[in-house]
Protein backbone atom coordinates (compact mmCIF):
# COMPACT_ATOMS: atom_id res chain seq x y z
CA UNK A 1 0.00 0.00 0.00
CA UNK A 2 1.53 3.26 -1.13
CA UNK A 3 1.56 6.43 1.05
CA UNK A 4 1.16 10.08 -0.13
CA UNK A 5 4.28 12.36 0.25
CA UNK A 6 4.28 14.78 3.17
CA UNK A 7 3.85 18.17 1.41
CA UNK A 8 4.26 20.10 4.66
CA UNK A 9 8.00 19.24 4.69
CA UNK A 10 8.51 20.42 1.09
CA UNK A 11 6.93 23.84 1.71
CA UNK A 12 9.03 24.60 4.83
CA UNK A 13 11.44 27.61 4.45
CA UNK A 14 11.50 30.52 2.01
CA UNK A 15 10.39 29.93 -1.54
CA UNK A 16 12.57 30.46 -4.59
CA UNK A 17 11.01 33.85 -5.28
CA UNK A 18 11.62 34.98 -1.71
CA UNK A 19 15.26 33.90 -1.84
CA UNK A 20 15.71 35.73 -5.15
CA UNK A 21 14.20 38.88 -3.66
CA UNK A 22 16.55 38.72 -0.66
CA UNK A 23 19.67 38.03 -2.71
CA UNK A 24 20.46 41.70 -3.60
CA UNK A 25 20.19 42.71 0.07
CA UNK A 26 22.46 39.86 1.14
CA UNK A 27 25.04 40.73 -1.53
CA UNK A 28 25.09 44.43 -0.68
CA UNK A 29 25.05 43.94 3.10
CA UNK A 30 28.88 43.86 3.55
CA UNK A 31 29.38 47.02 1.50
CA UNK A 32 26.43 48.70 3.24
CA UNK A 33 27.83 47.86 6.69
CA UNK A 34 31.26 49.17 5.65
CA UNK A 35 29.67 52.39 4.33
CA UNK A 36 27.78 52.90 7.58
CA UNK A 37 30.81 52.06 9.71
CA UNK A 38 33.42 54.29 8.08
CA UNK A 39 31.25 57.17 6.82
CA UNK A 40 27.79 57.51 8.34
CA UNK A 41 28.72 56.87 12.00
CA UNK A 42 31.86 59.12 12.03
CA UNK A 43 29.92 61.85 10.21
CA UNK A 44 27.05 61.65 12.72
CA UNK A 45 29.56 61.82 15.59
CA UNK A 46 31.21 64.88 13.99
CA UNK A 47 27.83 66.62 13.73
CA UNK A 48 27.09 65.86 17.39
CA UNK A 49 30.57 67.08 18.38
CA UNK A 50 29.94 70.45 16.73
CA UNK A 51 27.20 71.14 19.32
CA UNK A 52 29.49 70.47 22.33
CA UNK A 53 31.22 73.10 24.41
CA UNK A 54 34.99 73.51 24.82
CA UNK A 55 37.22 75.41 27.23
CA UNK A 56 40.99 75.67 27.57
CA UNK A 57 40.95 74.20 31.06
CA UNK A 58 37.73 72.21 31.12
CA UNK A 59 38.18 70.54 27.72
CA UNK A 60 35.21 69.17 25.78
CA UNK A 61 31.90 69.14 27.62
CA UNK A 62 29.10 66.93 26.18
CA UNK A 63 26.35 69.55 26.29
CA UNK A 64 24.04 70.68 23.49
CA UNK A 65 24.79 74.34 22.68
CA UNK A 66 24.89 76.49 19.54
CA UNK A 67 28.00 78.41 20.60
CA UNK A 68 30.25 77.19 17.77
CA UNK A 69 27.63 77.72 15.06
CA UNK A 70 26.80 81.18 16.43
CA UNK A 71 30.50 82.10 16.40
CA UNK A 72 30.88 81.01 12.76
CA UNK A 73 27.71 82.85 11.71
CA UNK A 74 28.60 86.16 13.42
CA UNK A 75 32.40 86.42 13.11
CA UNK A 76 33.47 88.02 9.76
CA UNK A 77 36.73 86.03 9.91
CA UNK A 78 34.90 82.79 9.08
CA UNK A 79 32.89 84.43 6.29
CA UNK A 80 36.12 85.69 4.68
CA UNK A 81 37.74 82.29 5.11
CA UNK A 82 34.84 80.44 3.43
CA UNK A 83 34.66 83.09 0.67
CA UNK A 84 38.40 82.60 0.05
CA UNK A 85 37.91 78.82 -0.08
CA UNK A 86 35.21 78.96 -2.76
CA UNK A 87 36.96 81.78 -4.66
CA UNK A 88 40.19 79.78 -4.96
CA UNK A 89 38.26 76.63 -5.92
CA UNK A 90 36.25 78.50 -8.59
CA UNK A 91 39.35 80.07 -10.17
CA UNK A 92 41.14 76.71 -10.22
CA UNK A 93 38.07 75.18 -11.86
CA UNK A 94 37.98 77.87 -14.57
CA UNK A 95 41.67 77.35 -15.36
CA UNK A 96 41.28 73.58 -15.64
CA UNK A 97 38.26 74.03 -17.94
CA UNK A 98 40.05 76.53 -20.21
CA UNK A 99 43.18 74.41 -20.59
CA UNK A 100 41.84 70.90 -19.93
CA UNK A 101 39.05 70.82 -22.56
CA UNK A 102 41.32 71.74 -25.53
CA UNK A 103 43.95 69.38 -24.16
CA UNK A 104 41.47 66.48 -24.14
CA UNK A 105 40.25 67.35 -27.65
CA UNK A 106 43.79 67.43 -29.09
CA UNK A 107 44.57 64.19 -27.29
CA UNK A 108 41.46 62.57 -28.77
CA UNK A 109 42.51 63.57 -32.30
CA UNK A 110 45.93 61.93 -31.90
CA UNK A 111 46.54 58.39 -33.06
CA UNK A 112 48.91 55.56 -32.37
CA UNK A 113 51.71 55.72 -29.87
CA UNK A 114 51.55 59.51 -29.51
CA UNK A 115 48.09 59.26 -27.96
CA UNK A 116 49.29 56.63 -25.48
CA UNK A 117 52.40 58.66 -24.65
CA UNK A 118 50.60 61.95 -23.98
CA UNK A 119 47.79 60.15 -22.14
CA UNK A 120 50.46 58.75 -19.82
CA UNK A 121 51.97 62.24 -19.43
CA UNK A 122 48.59 63.69 -18.45
CA UNK A 123 47.49 60.90 -16.13
CA UNK A 124 50.93 60.09 -14.72
CA UNK A 125 50.79 62.82 -12.04
CA UNK A 126 47.87 60.96 -10.46
CA UNK A 127 50.37 58.26 -9.47
CA UNK A 128 52.43 60.82 -7.51
CA UNK A 129 51.46 62.13 -4.10
CA UNK A 130 49.72 65.51 -3.99
CA UNK A 131 52.23 66.59 -1.34
CA UNK A 132 55.17 65.82 -3.64
CA UNK A 133 53.61 67.72 -6.54
CA UNK A 134 52.81 70.71 -4.33
CA UNK A 135 56.35 70.77 -2.93
CA UNK A 136 57.55 70.87 -6.53
CA UNK A 137 55.48 74.01 -7.08
CA UNK A 138 56.87 75.49 -3.87
CA UNK A 139 60.39 74.99 -5.24
CA UNK A 140 59.41 76.55 -8.58
CA UNK A 141 57.84 79.56 -6.89
CA UNK A 142 60.71 79.83 -4.39
CA UNK A 143 60.25 83.50 -3.45
CA UNK A 144 62.02 86.20 -5.47
CA UNK A 145 64.65 83.82 -6.84
CA UNK A 146 62.23 81.10 -7.97
CA UNK A 147 62.41 79.62 -11.45
CA UNK A 148 58.96 80.94 -12.36
CA UNK A 149 59.93 84.55 -11.61
CA UNK A 150 63.27 84.17 -13.42
CA UNK A 151 61.53 82.73 -16.48
CA UNK A 152 58.90 85.50 -16.61
CA UNK A 153 61.57 88.20 -16.13
CA UNK A 154 63.75 86.69 -18.85
CA UNK A 155 60.81 86.93 -21.27
CA UNK A 156 60.27 90.54 -20.26
CA UNK A 157 56.72 89.86 -19.08
CA UNK A 158 57.38 91.24 -15.60
CA UNK A 159 59.91 93.79 -14.32
CA UNK A 160 60.13 92.59 -10.72
CA UNK A 161 59.48 89.23 -9.03
CA UNK A 162 55.85 88.37 -8.33
CA UNK A 163 54.85 86.90 -4.97
CA UNK A 164 53.55 83.34 -5.44
CA UNK A 165 54.22 81.71 -2.10
CA UNK A 166 51.63 82.44 0.62
CA UNK A 167 49.28 84.04 -1.91
CA UNK A 168 45.97 83.03 -3.48
CA UNK A 169 47.60 83.18 -6.92
CA UNK A 170 50.06 80.48 -5.94
CA UNK A 171 47.29 78.32 -4.49
CA UNK A 172 45.17 78.65 -7.64
CA UNK A 173 48.07 77.74 -9.95
CA UNK A 174 49.09 74.72 -7.87
CA UNK A 175 45.50 73.49 -7.43
CA UNK A 176 44.80 73.86 -11.17
CA UNK A 177 47.81 71.68 -11.96
CA UNK A 178 46.89 69.07 -9.36
CA UNK A 179 43.25 68.86 -10.53
CA UNK A 180 43.90 69.06 -14.29
CA UNK A 181 43.78 65.25 -14.91
CA UNK A 182 40.22 65.06 -13.52
CA UNK A 183 39.00 67.64 -16.05
CA UNK A 184 40.84 65.96 -18.94
CA UNK A 185 39.37 62.56 -18.05
CA UNK A 186 35.84 63.96 -17.83
CA UNK A 187 36.06 65.71 -21.21
CA UNK A 188 37.78 62.66 -22.69
CA UNK A 189 34.80 60.51 -21.66
CA UNK A 190 32.40 62.97 -23.33
CA UNK A 191 34.47 62.97 -26.52
CA UNK A 192 34.09 59.20 -26.81
CA UNK A 193 30.36 59.76 -27.51
CA UNK A 194 31.10 62.17 -30.37
CA UNK A 195 30.98 60.66 -33.83
CA UNK A 196 33.98 61.98 -35.84
CA UNK A 197 32.00 61.58 -39.07
CA UNK A 198 29.81 64.53 -38.00
CA UNK A 199 32.85 66.80 -38.06
CA UNK A 200 33.86 65.44 -41.46
CA UNK A 201 30.33 66.01 -42.79
CA UNK A 202 30.32 69.61 -41.56
CA UNK A 203 33.78 70.17 -43.06
CA UNK A 204 32.63 68.81 -46.42
CA UNK A 205 29.65 71.20 -46.34
CA UNK A 206 31.98 74.18 -46.03
CA UNK A 207 31.96 74.85 -42.29
CA UNK A 208 35.15 76.38 -40.90
CA UNK A 209 37.09 74.59 -38.13
CA UNK A 210 36.08 77.32 -35.68
CA UNK A 211 32.40 76.85 -36.56
CA UNK A 212 32.72 73.07 -36.12
CA UNK A 213 34.28 73.55 -32.67
CA UNK A 214 31.69 76.14 -31.61
CA UNK A 215 28.50 74.55 -32.99
CA UNK A 216 29.23 70.81 -32.98
CA UNK A 217 32.06 69.83 -30.64
CA UNK A 218 31.51 72.26 -27.76
CA UNK A 219 27.78 71.49 -27.23
CA UNK A 220 28.55 67.76 -27.27
CA UNK A 221 31.38 67.93 -24.72
CA UNK A 222 29.76 70.55 -22.48
CA UNK A 223 28.25 67.91 -20.12
CA UNK A 224 31.76 66.49 -19.69
CA UNK A 225 33.18 69.96 -19.01
CA UNK A 226 30.48 70.70 -16.43
CA UNK A 227 30.85 67.28 -14.79
CA UNK A 228 34.61 67.80 -14.59
CA UNK A 229 34.01 71.28 -13.17
CA UNK A 230 31.90 69.82 -10.36
CA UNK A 231 34.62 67.28 -9.52
CA UNK A 232 37.44 69.83 -9.64
CA UNK A 233 35.50 72.42 -7.62
CA UNK A 234 34.54 69.99 -4.85
CA UNK A 235 38.07 68.55 -4.60
CA UNK A 236 39.66 72.03 -4.66
CA UNK A 237 37.33 73.43 -2.00
CA UNK A 238 38.07 70.50 0.32
CA UNK A 239 41.81 70.24 -0.51
CA UNK A 240 44.22 70.41 2.41
CA UNK A 241 47.81 69.66 1.34
CA UNK A 242 48.14 72.28 -1.42
CA UNK A 243 46.60 75.22 0.53
CA UNK A 244 48.59 74.24 3.64
CA UNK A 245 51.95 74.21 1.77
CA UNK A 246 51.44 77.11 -0.67
CA UNK A 247 49.17 79.26 1.50
CA UNK A 248 50.96 78.66 4.79
CA UNK A 249 49.46 79.29 8.19
CA UNK A 250 48.39 82.89 7.53
CA UNK A 251 46.35 82.30 4.35
CA UNK A 252 43.89 79.70 5.60
CA UNK A 253 41.02 77.99 3.87
CA UNK A 254 38.24 75.92 5.44
CA UNK A 255 40.19 72.64 5.43
CA UNK A 256 43.34 74.10 7.00
CA UNK A 257 41.26 75.99 9.59
CA UNK A 258 39.48 72.78 10.64
CA UNK A 259 42.88 71.05 10.88
CA UNK A 260 44.28 73.81 13.11
CA UNK A 261 41.24 73.73 15.38
CA UNK A 262 41.50 69.95 15.75
CA UNK A 263 45.27 69.54 16.24
CA UNK A 264 46.72 72.93 17.29
CA UNK A 265 44.16 74.68 19.50
CA UNK A 266 42.44 71.34 20.35
CA UNK A 267 39.04 73.02 19.98
CA UNK A 268 37.45 69.96 18.42
CA UNK A 269 33.82 71.21 18.55
CA UNK A 270 34.67 74.37 16.58
CA UNK A 271 36.72 72.37 14.09
CA UNK A 272 33.81 69.94 13.69
CA UNK A 273 31.42 72.83 13.02
CA UNK A 274 33.73 74.21 10.30
CA UNK A 275 34.09 70.77 8.70
CA UNK A 276 30.34 70.07 8.77
CA UNK A 277 29.52 73.49 7.32
CA UNK A 278 32.02 72.96 4.48
CA UNK A 279 30.54 69.52 3.78
CA UNK A 280 26.97 70.86 3.74
CA UNK A 281 27.92 73.69 1.38
CA UNK A 282 29.68 71.31 -1.02
CA UNK A 283 26.79 68.83 -1.00
CA UNK A 284 24.31 71.59 -1.83
CA UNK A 285 26.52 72.96 -4.62
CA UNK A 286 27.25 69.54 -6.15
CA UNK A 287 23.67 68.24 -5.96
CA UNK A 288 22.22 71.49 -7.31
CA UNK A 289 24.75 71.75 -10.15
CA UNK A 290 24.28 68.10 -11.09
CA UNK A 291 20.49 68.53 -11.24
CA UNK A 292 20.83 71.59 -13.47
CA UNK A 293 23.27 69.81 -15.81
CA UNK A 294 21.05 66.73 -16.16
CA UNK A 295 18.01 68.92 -16.85
CA UNK A 296 19.84 71.14 -19.35
CA UNK A 297 21.56 68.30 -21.24
CA UNK A 298 18.95 65.55 -20.84
CA UNK A 299 19.14 64.69 -24.56
CA UNK A 300 22.92 64.21 -24.42
CA UNK A 301 22.77 61.84 -21.43
CA UNK A 302 20.25 59.52 -23.16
Amino acid sequence: MSTAPDTSVLTTGPSTDERAARAPWALTAPALMLFIGILVIPLAMTVMLSFHDWGQYKGIEPVFILKNWHEIATDPYYAEMFWRTFRVALLATLITAVFGAPEAYILNRMSGRWKSFFLLVILGPLLISVVARTLGWALLFGGNNGLVNKFLMSLGLIGSPLPFMFTETGMVVALAHVMMPFMVLSVWAALQRLDPQIENAALSLGASPLTIIRRIVLPQIMPGVLSGAIIVFSLSASAFATPAIIGGRRLKVAATLAYDEFLNTLNWPLGAAVAVLLLMALVLIVVGSNALIERRYAEVFR
